[in-house]
């Protein structure tokens, strides 16, 4: 036997152990239970979000038709951003959202909003109030509250103020882009 032949056989017995040890893993890997399931969506009922007109015309200017469509659309927006960020379901408000305007609205009802949504079966609510600071300067305010504590889970603020009530859907896309939606990703 000279050198060669046993170099060739260390050589096939190395081969030999790594396809051993590699069959073993593979089957090892194979018999591991599946790595945990996908957390179930977060039910979130989203309220209408609401005008708080505080500009020097607010007494006397009364909501139009236009701003309706307009707080219809920053709803609806945040909807679909919560929709889409794949870890949410929406839970229509029904009656809920009428018993919610009974009591004065989101930001005179002292939380009501959260038992309401427990009621309905979700985890969380939303609810948005747009401040018109004048006729093109405005603030908005998402509060999330845990359905179950009635604690508020988020008050995110943004004060960009520039546009009138047709940039209030981007202005709800950029501070659940900015803030709610990115502190969830790091969660």
């Amino acid at each position: 036997m000279t050198a060669l032949d046993f170099g060739d056989r260390g050589i096939r017995r190395t081969h030999r152990t790594l396809a051993a040890s590699l069959a073993l893993a593979f089957t090892l890997a194979a018999l591991q239970p599946a790595g945990a399931a996908e957390p179930a969506p977060v039910k979130v009922v989203v309220f209408d979000f609401e005008l708080d007109d505080r500009s020097a015309g607010g007494g006397i200017i009364a909501q139009d038709a236009a701003d309706g469509e307009h707080l219809k659309a920053a709803t609806e927006e945040a909807r679909r951003l919560l929709s889409a960020a794949g870890r949410y379901s929406i839970v229509e408000a029904g009656s809920a959202a009428g018993e919610v305007l009974a009591a004065g609205g989101i930001r005179h009802c002292n939380g009501c909003e959260g038992p309401l949504a427990a009621r309905l079966g979700a985890d969380r609510s939303m609810a948005g109030i747009i401040t018109r600071v004048t006729r093109t300067e405005y603030t908005l305010q998402i509060l999330i509250r845990d359905t179950r504590t009635g604690e508020l889970v988020s008050n995110d603020f943004t004060g960009l103020r520039m546009g009138a009530n047709y940039s209030w859907p981007r202005g709800v896309r950029w501070l659940m882009n900015k803030s709610i939606l990115s502190a969830q990703r790091a969660e």
